[in-house]
């Protein structure tokens, strides 16, 4: 749920269905609960008083395993986090840092995420204060153990940078015919070197990332057209009904027609 601080968003969960989903830069904190993400052949968990980190958009499959689950979550803009770096003491650069880390909740980012929450019972503060504790988490966040990671999202030249060219250029154009040679020469790399950190990244390959993209875009437009299975796998770029159909099943564990009726009803 949006809530009227700009970038803040509470939500309460009660399924332990699959959800497949498109991230954000976020930072999400578990109030209660514990959920489990699944990024190419990478598992990650989080539960109560733990938080987890998103550095750039990936295509997850989550599902929540402790529920109700109540859960905090703060867009990450590069707007917010570059005026910090300047004044945050160094931290070791790494090469191929993941996008997703999870890590324990320490007492002051805890402090700051509730005191910007209980923002929300005071509305007339939220314009002079909300700026302030953002600032604050963010700081937090880039003087601890994953500082590293979230510096990614805003230094120009970092390796996330270069590989979120890729990313941005899949999610723009997920539907035409790919060839890694072209994203490694958008992310300026060598295509060896763009497809290992692409891959340490995402912990998929190109293609594979552009696979998940169409096929959780189709799952969408089944929503609205569930009879028109072929139309839909043409618009995200498959040539072949029957290849459309066998890659759907084998991530949703069921056929697109079948699939969209069940999410509809």
């Amino acid at each position: 749920m949006r809530t009227r601080i700009s970038g803040l968003w509470l939500s309460r969960v009660t399924t332990t269905e699959p959800e497949y989903s498109l991230t954000d830069p976020m930072l999400v904190v578990m109030v209660r609960g514990g959920k489990r993400l699944l990024l190419g052949d990478r598992v990650y968990e989080y539960r109560t008083g733990q938080c987890l980190l998103v550095t750039t958009g990936l295509p997850v499959t989550g599902h929540f395993f402790d529920t109700p689950a109540l859960g905090v979550a703060l867009t990450l803009r590069p707007e917010g986090i570059a005026p910090l770096l300047l004044a945050a003491p160094p931290v070791p650069r790494s090469s191929g840092a993941a996008a997703i880390a999870t890590f324990e909740i320490g007492p002051g980012l805890l402090d700051a995420v509730t005191r910007l929450v209980r923002l929300l019972d005071q509305p007339g503060d939220i314009e002079m204060l909300a700026p302030l504790y953002e600032r604050e988490i963010l700081w937090r966040l880039l003087t601890g153990p994953h500082g590293d990671v979230l510096r990614q999202i805003a230094l120009a030249d970092s390796s996330l940078a270069h590989i979120n060219r890729a990313i941005t250029w899949l999610r723009d154009n997920y539907a035409e015919p790919t060839r890694v040679d072209d994203l490694a020469r958008l992310a300026g790399m060598s295509t060896s070197a763009f497809h290992r950190h692409f891959r340490d990244v995402t912990a998929m390959s190109p293609l594979q990332f552009q696979k998940r993209l169409r096929l959780q875009e189709a799952r969408a437009l089944l929503l609205a057209r569930p009879d028109d299975v072929a139309g839909v796998g043409h618009l995200v770029g498959y040539d072949s009904p029957s290849q459309f159909s066998r890659e759907y099943r084998r991530l949703f564990g069921a056929p697109p027609g079948r699939d969209a009726a069940r999410l509809r009803g």
